[in-house]
């Protein structure tokens, strides 16, 4: 089984140039939040638990929701350019679900439409949104596709990326690959979506699938998933498998869902952590089903801190996390403000030295074991995108690329391990040390600013750039990140709760509470520009 490539993907070159102005005359105007509807049920705020109802009661079955979310991809896609290739199989899978149905659901997933980060092995392809791998077969699917197979999950297709998950070039576009284009953020189209899993939250936002998973190193789920307005879990290292998925740095990457509530977040995270014999960062203790930590009142005795200089002077992000604050404490939450994380900037700065050791080494291994046409090292991926200048390198060049190759690349090298080892025990102990100073059950911080205008020739514009992602990524440690407000009253703010190793059950108990009290996120607006 292929994926389906659509015209955009074969014509990766020409896209770039229309950006958000280039849509067909059919898909010019801005589509209806009722376009969401479904026989009666509106699929932008039903759960996945909701689906299931549905198809338990006949309302529509699994073949009529895949449908629904094809034919949505051919109309709306054209404006977001998310979605990279859909599953021609897809239909086959809803129907084979739909008669297991018969007998009964397998769970939660059951018939559920998903889009994966085209990073992530399914049905022999994983791009990373690279025209160099487009050739590449990996021999078997991911081991979280496999988990979402076993669940009856529907494979939908795959979503666009910021090539090499945007660790080939410095300044790029978020959100820009060779083989997808530009992905637009779907609530003002000429604004960026952020982060390398941004066709997932664009697409978990447009309701282009029921759910999306994307994968992270440092911000990329959680920042598309707050400036795309939408829930993303960053899962503890070692929570979910990275079999097959391409690798930036395996000590720190991590894959979760993209989602638009946390009920379907917490239902995606439940099937795919698991222990894989492929990966041997995966522990044991199993069995975890978050959708029992759902309870409207989990935020009752609860004490959180707030880490309130992230969000420096951007006055819309901090009247968000003032509004997040207030809703904390009317739900009966403690807050202990103003706190401070300590040596976070001396682990940022270790952070990108051991970054490009770990992508040389990671990114070679990768490669001599995938099947397929493909340059077989970092140093033919150099030398492919050289060859393939006009498309590879029309906007951004390969610096990354080119200072990973000159380090070593060895994972036994002192000077790497000493970096690697400083920067994860100084972020583990930051965490650590304030949540048991404190006696806090998470931390509260701002996840992102507004969505910046793209621009496939300067690159990201950082002027009051807000993150708060890096001592969460470099610890391995959990963080969920949830709709707060709205900057300029149109584009999304997100704020993010975090904690100590194995946190999840008790960060998504504090999301789903805060998101019920809430009820932030409004559906995309698909604005062609702000005034």
């Amino acid at each position: 089984m292929t994926f389906t490539h659509s015209a955009r993907w074969l014509v990766a070159a020409t896209l770039v140039a229309g950006l958000s102005v280039a849509a067909p005359a059919h898909a010019q105007k801005a589509p209806a939040h009722t376009d969401t509807i479904l026989r009666g049920l509106d699929l932008d705020r039903a759960t996945v638990l909701d689906m299931q109802r549905a198809m338990n009661q006949g309302r529509f079955d699994s073949v009529g929701l895949t449908r629904f979310y094809l034919d949505r991809i051919r109309t709306v896609d054209p404006l977001l350019h998310a979605v990279i290739a859909t599953n021609p199989a897809a239909l086959r899978e809803a129907k084979e679900s739909d008669l297991r149905r018969r007998r009964g659901a397998r769970g939660p997933l059951e018939g559920i439409p998903v889009l994966l980060k085209d990073n992530i092995a399914a049905s022999g392809r994983a791009t990373a949104g690279s025209l160099a791998l487009v050739g590449a077969r990996p021999a078997r699917d991911a081991f979280l596709v496999q988990r979402l197979r076993a669940a009856g999950a529907v494979i939908l297709g795959k979503t666009n990326l910021s090539e090499w998950a945007n660790f080939r070039s410095s300044p790029s576009s978020s959100g820009w690959s060779a083989v997808g284009g530009q992905t637009n953020n779907p609530y003002v189209l000429d604004r960026n979506p952020c982060g390398s899993s941004s066709g997932s939250g664009v697409a978990a936002a447009a309701s282009l699938a029921a759910v999306t998973v994307g994968t992270e190193t440092d911000g990329s789920i959680v920042c598309p998933a707050g400036i795309n307005g939408v829930v993303g879990i960053k899962p503890t290292l070692g929570l979910v498998s990275r079999a097959g998925v391409v690798p930036l740095s395996l000590a720190q990457d991590t894959a979760g869902p993209l989602t638009r509530n946390v009920t379907d977040a917490a239902a995606v995270l439940s099937v795919i952590q698991g222990v894989d014999p492929r990966d041997p960062a995966t522990v044991a203790g199993g069995g975890r089903d978050y959708l029992r930590a759902l309870r409207p009142d989990a935020l009752k005795g609860r004490r959180i801190g707030v880490w309130r200089s992230a969000a420096g002077n951007n006055r819309e992000v901090l009247a968000t996390l003032d509004a997040a604050v207030a809703t904390l404490r009317a739900r009966g939450a403690t807050v202990v403000d103003n706190l401070e994380l300590t040596d976070t900037a001396e682990a940022a700065e270790l952070e990108f030295p051991a970054l490009t050791t770990e992508f040389k080494h990671d990114i070679n291994a990768y490669l001599a074991d995938t099947p397929g046409q493909h340059p077989k090292d970092l140093a033919g991926l150099i030398e492919f995108n050289k060859k393939h200048a006009s498309t590879e390198l029309r906007y951004f060049g390969q610096e990354l690329f080119e200072q990973s190759q000159a380090t070593s690349g060895d994972l036994n090298d002192f000077e790497y391990r000493a970096a690697r080892e400083k920067a994860t025990s100084l972020s583990r102990e930051s965490i650590d040390s304030l949540i048991a100073a404190k006696r806090l059950d998470a931390v509260l911080a701002p996840t992102n600013n507004g969505a910046w205008l793209t621009s496939l020739t300067k690159g990201d514009d950082f002027t009051d750039f807000v993150a708060t992602s890096t001592p969460s990524a470099i610890a391995g440690y959990p963080a969920i990140t949830v709709p707060g407000g709205y900057a300029k009253n149109v584009l999304p703010l997100g704020v993010t709760f975090f904690g100590g190793r194995f946190s999840e059950r008790t960060l998504i108990a504090i999301g789903y509470a805060f998101e019920q009290a809430g009820r932030v996120r409004k559906p995309p607006t698909y604005l062609r520009t702000l005034p």
